[in-house]
């Protein structure tokens, strides 16, 4: 079977959207392609993001490749899941676009896996996975009856009406065992993007891994119940094939896409055998001074570091479990800014934080050459403890519920997003489409 992998282009005027908006490496894609191809089948990622296709492009290379099965993502890459633009607009108009020469349509992403049958009416797919995507997909690919498919959503039997049948709950695939990626010469070369990177201009290209995938904390902020939720290692030897082959490609700067890359000394001490740069998001109550040492020898260069909240009361109503108190915090991120040049400490808008006790501690983390934000506040994703212990479990009206409580709640918004954002329903009015996939 020939599958396509498409990542759509890519357009956020009007979305609430918190995350980077330049091209990254699709990881979910390149695992789905390397499992799609040991399992015998023909796959290729059409990437219209990062090589600044339009969607007729997109339409042309699909075309072109002539799949008896298309998947598109509603996230730009598992870097962004957890903070995906709300809104449909661009997978819908992409599902719409290749619908009629796409052959089957799948959707991927966290709005299948969190709201799925209200993603798949408005994609207009014949089924979406839930929860993380790359095992999934062979067992479709495999499957003539995709509706005994474990973790997937799609329509009941014809003659049902719309009826929607959901197969299971979210996938979490095992991972440990996933293989070393390995990316053409020419998507390495475009990527010109070092994400999170501050030390200094870029000399080469960047690239995106992951060494670990999830998270044992379950903080109220973090969109995970439905993927990327338990905490998973990779192996240290298929981490480094990975990464010798992006060396070997020309890459000077890898960000590692962990929801929390914590202290592992034998990766820090594989990784200071390389001359290369990366960053990385974690806690750094978690590392000891000794770790954090081996860390900045090891090539990292970006931390962006939790904190969260400057009050002890305020780090356990987000449920961080921290069990450091806010000076001894500040003494980590000062250390580690002795041995990495550029670390950021993570701030959002909580209750009971005093304006004045934030201001001044921004300025003596500043003074010490850590950056740290101004608190703005998070929106409530579906899938978060926060969006639950708000209104419950997620609905078909769950997005449009969190879009609509951020923009009549919050007044202002980061300097990285649109500054006029947009309801839900005006942002995913593209005209009419069919319901269901070709039938």
């Amino acid at each position: 079977m020939k599958i396509a992998l498409v990542n759509p282009p890519w357009s956020f005027d009007g979305s609430i959207y918190f995350g980077c908006r330049e091209p990254h490496l699709p990881l979910e894609f390149g695992y789905a392609k390397a499992l799609l191809e040991a399992a015998g089948h023909e796959a290729e990622i059409i990437d219209g993001q990062l090589f600044g296709l339009t969607l007729d492009e997109v339409r042309a290379r699909v075309g072109a490749f002539a799949p008896d099965l298309t998947v598109v993502t509603t996230a730009p890459s598992y870097l962004f899941w957890r903070c995906a633009p709300p809104e449909l607009r661009v997978p819908m108009q992409t599902v719409a676009a290749l619908k009629d020469i796409g052959g089957r349509m799948v959707g991927v992403g966290p709005h299948g896996s969190t709201t799925p049958k209200a993603a798949l009416r408005k994609l207009g797919v014949e089924a979406l996975v839930m929860g993380e995507c790359e095992e999934v997909l062979v067992r479709l690919a495999d499957s003539n009856d995709w509706r005994s498919v474990q973790h997937v959503c799609t329509w009941a039997k014809e003659g049902d009406g719309d009826e929607i049948r959901v197969n299971g709950g979210p996938a979490a695939a095992t991972f440990t065992d996933l293989p070393a990626l390995s990316w053409p010469d020419a998507w390495v070369k475009r990527h010109h993007h070092h994400h999170h990177r501050f030390d200094g201009a870029p000399t080469g290209p960047g690239a995106e891994m992951e060494t670990s995938r999830g998270c044992p904390y379950h903080c109220t902020f973090c969109a995970k119940e439905n993927f990327r939720d338990g905490y998973r290692k990779r192996p240290v030897p298929v981490v480094m094939e990975e990464l010798d082959r992006l060396i070997a490609q020309g890459i000077e700067y890898v960000y590692f896409i962990d929801e929390i890359f914590l202290p592992n000394q034998p990766l820090l001490e594989a990784l200071a055998e390389r001359r290369i740069k990366f960053g990385i998001q974690t806690r750094l109550d978690l590392w000891k001074p000794a770790m954090i040492e081996l860390l900045g020898k090891a090539g990292c260069v970006s931390i962006e570091a939790g904190v969260e909240s400057l009050t002890v009361e305020g780090r356990a109503a987000l449920d961080k479990k921290c069990r450091m108190g806010t000076d001894e915090l500040s003494e980590r991120l000062i250390l580690a800014k002795t041995v990495v040049p550029f670390v950021q400490a993570n701030l959002i808008l909580s209750e009971g934080d005093d304006p004045a006790f934030i201001a001044a501690w921004r300025d003596h983390m500043r003074d010490n050459g850590v950056w740290a934000n101004d608190p703005v506040p998070l929106f409530p994703y579906p899938g978060s403890p926060d969006y639950r212990l708000r209104w419950g479990l997620p609905d078909d009206q769950a997005w449009e519920r969190a879009v609509d409580f951020y923009l009549t709640h919050y007044g202002r918004f980061c300097d990285f997003q649109d500054q006029t954002p947009k309801p839900l329903p005006e942002l995913e009015d593209i005209g009419p489409m069919p319901l269901k996939a070709a039938e």
